[in-house]
């Protein structure tokens, strides 16, 4: 497939991937489903079957595989959580340090789990974005830390928050730079809207069905 973006001139390109970082996780997923691009996390189990899990990706990934799609035609492949790190009960009532924190075993109905957390970190630690980004990390890296290497981990993730904030979380973005005002969501949704009228132009799914065959 060639690069869809071509169909546009560059300034019609550039505005277009800037518009994308303001459409919602239900918007691009629409486009994702009637393009095949997957946004779901897989896990493998012990029976040899993959399924998909309750997890999706955070929106900097799914957009990355929707960039890649619009100048590659490649849809990407799902991120796969591998066998090795997938239980299928859950984590013991009171783990210790060195147990480890496999897949899904980080929630906040996991009582022991947020407990030992907390001792770890001497009581800073807390529930938010930054521990379920740095939880799908490890798991998507096939990795499942120690309690104790986790809490570590999340303590120095914790200073560097920051970077967490990338251009396609939109509005914390232009509330950083003073540019989330009253009619923020009024942009947003204008914004998003073109986003979607130019995505329909350049790569209607029914066309997409027909090339792939």
């Amino acid at each position: 497939m060639p690069n869809l973006l071509l169909q546009l001139t560059k300034g019609e390109q550039a505005r277009l991937l800037q518009e994308l970082n303001y459409m919602n996780l239900e918007e691009i997923r629409g486009f994702c489903s009637g393009h095949g691009i997957p946004f779901k996390v897989m896990a493998e189990h012990s029976d040899g079957n993959v399924r998909a899990t309750k997890d999706i990706d955070r929106k900097p990934i799914v957009l990355a595989r929707v960039r890649r799609y619009l100048m590659t035609g490649d849809v990407g492949r799902p991120t796969r959580i591998p066998v090795e790190i997938v239980r299928e009960e859950g984590p013991p009532a009171r783990p210790g340090p060195n147990d480890r924190l496999y897949y899904r075993w980080y929630a906040r109905e996991h009582k022991g789990v947020i407990r030992l957390l907390r001792e770890l970190t001497d009581g800073r630690f807390q529930n938010g974005a930054v521990v379920r980004v740095l939880a799908m990390k490890f798991w998507t890296r096939g990795e499942a830390p120690t309690f104790k290497e986790f809490a570590r981990s999340w303590t120095k993730a914790k200073t560097e928050e920051h970077r967490l904030l990338t251009p396609e979380y939109a509005y914390l973005t232009d509330l950083k730079h003073q540019r989330a005002n009253s009619d923020w969501k009024a942009l947003r949704n204008a914004r998003a809207k073109s986003a979607l009228k130019t995505l329909a132009r350049i790569a209607p799914p029914a066309v997409v069905a027909r090339r792939s065959r």
